[in-house]
């Protein structure tokens, strides 16, 4: 495949995409943020790419194959929908809108477009999460028929003091929780079809954050497995995501303790080690594989329909939070 001109578009946590898509082999034609000086500074350590004047500019830069978004959550629907409707291949961080409305507006412009869109799941990149994907797909597992998965965000400043404290209807599954919700369908393989969930805000009250800090969903699966996954935001605890996942010849857990697989019911049974990273060495390590469904139609459309599914659940759970009923995952 020629190598792709790319576009970077916010660069706090883009200034790692950009780096990632010249290691990918990409060149970095643009940057451009709000703060012209962070453009500046980071079109400079990277080593390529010009400061441009205005998203819009970028739009209509014939020679930019991708957009790279990395810009406020309640931003992204709409640049995404540009983008796309711009003929550019778009790679937006999580998560990739935030209403149905919104996903029925990129859902239509990427149809349109022929383009390939996807969402910065970084989780599924780590080594740790690809092991244990092949574990349960060799049927070392059996039959999976629980995921627990815990988002611990353990920042509160972040909470209470930046700029999610300013977005109206910010919800903790979106912005933290999705990476749970993508592992879920990620290594089990396993459809979400429907949801209840509750929550609370008790330890950010009195604090400028205004919405629920800690959130937890109960999906049901499409192979009658069942899912817990919580969004938990004011924990005092480092920032970590715990899982568990059990199946009927194996268990799964990673927490503070490690990884491991427990493969007997003996209490004194032992476990087996995993030594493989949880976490990408990057923010930027999905790129590749955001590139392989550029270079492959098919498999690019797969792709993206994965990760609509990924941000539909959470909405579903959202609407289950509001209404306090069971609702449908809706969609492919």
């Amino acid at each position: 495949m020629t190598a792709l001109n790319v576009a970077v578009v916010g660069l706090g946590v883009g200034e790692q995409h950009a780096s990632g898509f010249v290691r990918a082999g990409c060149a970095l034609r643009a940057v451009y943020d709000l703060d012209a000086a962070k453009a500046t500074d980071v079109a400079k350590r990277v080593g390529q790419g010009v400061v441009a004047k205005s998203f819009e500019a970028i739009l209509e830069d014939p020679a930019v194959d991708v957009v790279a978004l990395a810009t406020y959550d309640d931003c992204h629907a709409e640049e995404v929908v540009r983008a796309l409707d711009a003929g550019k291949h778009v790679f937006c961080e999580k998560p990739l809108c935030r209403t149905p409305g919104e996903l029925a507006k990129i859902e239509q412009a990427w149809k349109k477009s022929g383009k390939h869109l996807a969402s910065n799941l970084i989780l599924r990149t780590a080594p740790l999460y690809r092991r244990v994907r092949d574990l349960i797909a060799s049927g070392s597992f059996g039959d999976v028929y629980a995921f627990y998965g815990d988002y611990l965000y353990g920042r509160l400043s972040k909470v209470t003091e930046g700029w999610r404290a300013r977005v109206d209807d910010y919800s903790v599954m979106q912005g933290g929780g999705v990476h749970l919700v993508d592992l879920m369908g990620f290594l089990t393989g396993t459809k979400p079809v429907s949801v209840r969930a509750s929550g609370n805000r008790i330890a950010t009250e009195g604090t400028k954050f205004r919405y629920l800090d800690f959130v937890t969903a109960t999906f049901e699966n499409d192979t009658r497995m069942t899912a817990v996954i919580s969004a938990n935001f004011a924990s005092v605890h480092k920032h970590q995501h715990v899982v568990r996942i059990f199946g009927t010849k194996a268990s799964f857990v990673y927490d503070d303790q490690g990884a491991r697989i427990y493969r007997e019911r003996d209490p004194g049974g032992p476990a087996e080690i995993l030594h493989e990273s949880p976490l990408p060495a990057t923010k930027g390590d999905l790129i590749p594989d955001f590139l392989a469904g550029v270079a492959n139609r098919e498999e690019g459309d797969a792709r993206t329909r994965f990760d609509l599914r990924v941000i539909r659940a959470c909405m579903a759970s959202d609407e289950a939070l509001r209404t306090g009923n069971v609702v449908s995952v809706a969609g492919e």
